[in-house]
């Protein structure tokens, strides 16, 4: 670890003298990468030396404690500081040993999340806006914006589906683990014998794409516009502002009513189509790599069951993982956060086993 560190800390150091430069501001996409590992590093650099920092004061606790043999006063406080910077010490070892797992290039993207009821009719739609409630709350406990882009209503309520991105520092990284299917067992309020049923819903995070990562020829786009709508049908709008786009070569469909400019929808699905198309060359690409071995976090098939939320039990469980909780509330109001760093873990295990 402690390799890793210093060479985080020399790549940090080289990153903040480019920075600096003012000739990188000329160039937009080198800034922004440069910007976006500057940031991740900056993280690292700042959790070792705060492990550094408590280390050395847990020497000194370990001293102090030594040298108070005969005094019983001040031998119970130095033990207690020291047992408090003992676990303090393998906290900071933990978040940083998540902090080094080495990181695929676009983890620090932008998130395009798209949730969509599955089987269980009115149910699911209901599942599927609890989950977008779910992701909206870590995305605020996390500092993120979220942008919503289309959403299409249950009739119960909930939704059928719905689409927003997740702006903030490594949002994809953190929330790519959530694609797949979501179970949930619970009795509707609908069910009048008490019986539980099960529903489900499917999450897609898809890295945000830039213009270099696809190229779409516009010559093989379908572009309609129509007015935009609302629960019911009713018309948001009265104007067509509302856009669906075509990729006839893949049979794609985006669509965007979510601003009142149709050229701002447009411009917001193309971007979504771009991160749609390049979802489909990692998935190709994580799939090959699957066929040689076994894995349980990321093989990019999207049909696979990943979670289970038991509502009679108040339990989630992550079954690539064996995670399980009983806060399942607390889970819905966007606590996430353990979930996502054992997931985090057990990938990087995965990958340094394939190294061995």
């Amino acid at each position: 670890m402690e390799d890793r560190i210093f060479d985080a800390q020399r790549r940090y150091d080289d990153l903040s003298v480019q920075l600096a430069d003012l000739s990188i501001h000329a160039d937009p996409k080198r800034l922004r990468e440069v910007s976006r590992e500057h940031s991740r590093l900056s993280a690292i650099v700042e959790a070792a030396a705060r492990l550094r920092r408590a280390r050395e004061e847990l020497e000194g606790a370990q001293a102090m404690l030594a040298d108070a043999a005969g005094d019983p006063e001040m031998a119970e406080m130095a033990r207690a500081e020291a047992d408090h910077l003992t676990v303090e010490v393998r906290r900071l070892e933990g978040e940083l040993k998540l902090l080094l797992i080495p990181r695929d290039p676009l983890d620090d993207r932008d998130a395009v999340v798209e949730v969509r009821a599955g089987t269980g009719g009115d149910e699911a739609a209901l599942f599927a806006g609890e989950l977008f409630r779910m992701y909206s709350r870590f995305a605020d406990r996390q500092g993120w914006k979220l942008e919503v882009l289309s959403v299409s209503e249950g009739t119960a309520g909930g939704y059928k589906e719905a689409v927003f991105i997740v702006r903030g520092g490594h949002a994809y990284g953190d929330l790519r683990y959530e694609s797949g299917v979501h179970r949930v067992q619970r009795v509707p309020a609908t069910e009048t014998q008490g019986r539980i049923h099960t529903s489900a819903a499917t999450v897609a995070v898809l890295p945000e794409a830039e213009e270099v990562d696809v190229q779409i020829n516009p010559n093989e786009l379908k572009i309609d516009v129509y007015r935009s709508s609302g629960p019911g049908g009713q018309s948001v709008n009265t104007t067509d502002s509302a856009v669906r786009i075509t990729h006839l070569p893949t049979g794609l469909v985006v669509t965007c009513q979510d601003e009142k400019s149709q050229h701002k929808n447009k411009d917001k699905a193309m971007g979504v189509l771009r991160s749609r198309l390049l979802d489909m060359r990692i998935a190709e690409q994580e799939s090959a790599r699957a066929r040689d071995r076994k894995s349980q976090v990321g093989t990019g098939d999207r049909s696979a069951k990943i979670r289970t939320y038991n509502y009679p039990q108040s339990r989630v469980t992550d079954h690539r993982i064996g995670f399980t909780t009983h806060a399942l509330q607390q889970f819905l109001d966007g606590a996430i956060d353990e979930v996502i760093e054992n997931l985090k873990l057990a990938s990087q295990e995965e990958r340094e086993d394939r190294a061995a």
